[in-house]
C-alpha cells in the first residue's frame, strides 16, 4: 500500500492529525503500537485520571459536605473495584469512538510496532509475529512520551509505581508516598487522599507545580493540607526506595544533607516524562535527534529530512494532549500548502485536582525576569456569590496586564471550574483583549467567571466592584 500521509502513534496529537490529512482529501494511514487506539493520554493518562478524580471527588463530598447541603448518609464506603470499572468504561467508550472517526475518514488503521525502513517506507511489526511494509510519501511521528525512571529509584510496579500503575490499584493505600509535586503526582496523589489515604510528597524543589505561577502552587498547597491532609517535604533529594513486602522505605536528604526515610504502602514516583521513540529506526530515515531525547524539528515541525514531521511529546515544548493536537493540524494544514499559526504561549496548562488549577500566557515571574512593567488584580472566590452558594471559596482569579498598553499578558487561577473557565482568557489574550474589553462585557451572574471579570476590574484601576 502506498499513502499520501502515514501517522504513527495514535495518541490526541497522532489520531487529530490523522483526521485533519483525511479531511484534506490525503490518503492517510496510522500505525498504533498497542492492540486499542488513543496513546496515553486516552488509556493511561488525561481521560482515566479524570474519571477517577471525579468518582473519587464524588466520594469526598458525600462524606464532608453533603450534611451541609441537607443530605444525610449512613455507612459511606468506597468500592475501590467498580471505580476502576468506570474508569475502565469510559476508557474503552472513547477508544472505540476513536476507531469509529478512523472508519469515518476511511483511515486505514494498522496495529504494530512502527519504524523506518528508510524515508518512505515504514515497516510494521505486528504483535501477532507478521510484519508488512507500507509506502508513504509524508511521515508524522507522535509517538508520545513515558514515566521517567529514576536509576537509583527501579520501578517495580507493584509497590514503587508510575502513575500507569497508580490508575489500576485494587486497594486503596493507607499511605501514598509521592515523589514529585508536578501535576500528575498531585491529581493521583488527591484521588487516593480524598478517599482516606495519607499523602505525603517529596519534592526536589521548594514549591509544588513549579512551572506555574508561583502564587498557584502556594495557594493549591494550602488547601490541599487543609482540605484532604497532604503533607509537604520540600527541598528533599530522593536517594533511594526499598519494597520490603508490604511496607516501602524511601530515603532522601532534607535541606541540611541529613538522611531522613519515609515509609509508605506505595511510593509513587511522578518526576516527569521522557519522549518515546524506541524502534523507531530513525537512524534509517536519517533523523537528527535533539536536546534531552527530543526529535529535533524547525520552526514547522520538520525534521531534517524532508517530508517526515514530529509533533506532541516527542518534540520541544510543553507535554500536554491539546498542544499535541493543535501541532497536529498545524502540519496536516502545511503539507498541503496552508499557513497555520500556533502561539505556544497562549496554549493554557491545568492540574485537575479541586480547587482546579489553569494558567495561560506570562507568569508574574516572567514578567519581572523580563523586566517587563505590568499591573496585577486579582478576585477571591470567597467573594463570589456563586462559589458560596456550592462551597467553593477556596481560590482566585488573578489577571496580569502591560502597564501601558492594559494588554492581558497572563491570566491565573485556581477555584472551582477553572479548566473551562481559563478558555476565556485565552480567547482575549489570542484577539490582544485588554483587561479593560473583559471587564466591560457583561458576565452572567451568578457564575464562577465572574471572578475573570472582577479580577480584570482590579488590573484596570483597581475598579473591582465586589470586594
Amino acid at each position: 500500500m502506498k499513502y499520501d500521509v502515514t501517522v504513527i502513534g495514535s495518541g490526541p496529537g497522532g489520531y487529530v492529525a490523522a483526521i485533519r490529512c483525511a479531511q484534506l482529501g490525503l490518503k492517510t494511514a496510522i500505525i498504533e503500537k498497542y492492540n486499542v487506539l488513543g496513546g496515553t493520554c486516552l488509556n493511561v493518562g488525561c481521560i482515566p485520571s479524570k474519571a477517577l478524580l471525579d468518582s473519587s471527588e464524588h466520594f469526598h463530598n458525600a462524606a464532608h459536605t453533603f450534611k451541609e447541603h441537607g443530605i444525610d448518609l449512613e455507612n459511606l464506603q468506597v468500592n475501590i473495584e467498580q471505580m476502576i470499572t468506570r474508569k475502565a468504561g469510559v476508557v474503552k467508550s472513547n477508544n472505540d469512538g476513536i476507531a469509529f472517526l478512523m472508519k469515518k475518514h476511511k483511515i486505514d488503521t494498522y496495529y504494530g510496532l512502527g519504524s523506518f525502513v528508510n524515508k518512505n517506507m515504514i515497516k510494521i511489526a505486528g504483535t501477532d509475529g507478521n510484519e508488512q511494509q507500507i509506502e508513504t510519501d509524508k511521515t508524522i511521528i507522535a509517538t508520545g512520551s513515558k514515566p521517567v525512571a529514576l536509576p537509583f529509584l527501579p520501578i517495580d510496579k507493584k509497590r514503587i509505581i508510575t502513575s500507569t500503575e497508580a490508575l489500576t490499584l485494587t486497594e486503596v493505600p493507607k499511605n501514598l508516598i509521592v515523589i514529585g509535586g508536578g501535576v500528575i503526582g498531585l491529581e493521583l496523589g488527591s484521588v487516593y487522599a480524598r478517599l482516606g489515604t495519607k499523602v505525603q510528597v517529596v519534592e526536589y524543589v521548594n514549591a509544588i507545580i513549579p512551572t506555574m505561577d508561583r502564587a498557584l502552587g502556594k495557594e493549591l498547597q494550602r488547601v490541599l493540607k487543609k482540605t484532604l491532609g497532604f503533607e509537604f517535604f520540600f527541598n528533599h533529594k530522593v536517594t533511594g526506595a526499598t519494597n520490603e513486602g508490604e511496607v516501602v522505605k524511601v530515603t532522601a536528604e532534607n535541606p541540611k544533607g541529613e538522611t531522613v526515610t519515609f515509609e509508605g504502602d506505595y511510593v509513587l514516583v511522578s518526576v516527569g516524562r521522557k519522549p518515546y521513540t524506541e524502534g523507531l529506526g530513525l537512524e534509517n530515515a536519517g533523523v537528527q535527534m535533539g536536546e534531552r531525547g527530543m526529535i529535533a524539528v524547525n520552526d514547522h515541525l520538520e525534521t531534517n529530512v524532508p517530508g517526515i514531521y514530529a509533533i506532541g511529546d516527542v518534540v520541544r515544548g510543553a507535554m500536554l494532549a491539546h498542544k499535541a493536537e493543535e501541532e497536529g493540524v498545524l502540519v496536516a494544514e502545511q503539507i498541503v500548502g496552508q499557513k497555520p499559526h500556533i502561539n505556544y504561549n497562549l496554549i493554557p496548562g491545568v492540574v485537575y485536582t479541586w480547587p482546579e488549577v489553569a494558567g495561560v500566557g506570562y507568569t508574574e515571574e516572567q514578567l519581572k525576569e523580563q523586566g517587563r512593567a505590568y499591573k496585577s488584580g486579582s478576585f477571591p472566590f470567597k467573594a463570589s456569590g456563586r462559589a458560596k452558594a456550592s462551597m467553593d471559596t477556596d481560590g482566585f482569579v488573578k489577571v496580569l496586564a502591560d502597564k501601558n498598553t492594559d494588554e492581558i499578558l497572563g491570566v491565573h487561577m485556581i477555584g472551582p471550574r477553572a479548566a473551562d473557565m481559563i478558555a476565556e482568557a485565552v480567547v482575549a489574550m489570542e484577539f490582544r483583549a485588554s483587561a479593560e474589553d473583559i471587564a466591560r462585557m457583561s458576565h452572567a451572574h451568578p457564575t464562577y467567571t465572574e471572578a475573570m471579570k472582577e479580577a480584570c476590574l482590579a488590573a484596570t484601576e483597581n475598579r473591582a466592584l465586589h470586594i
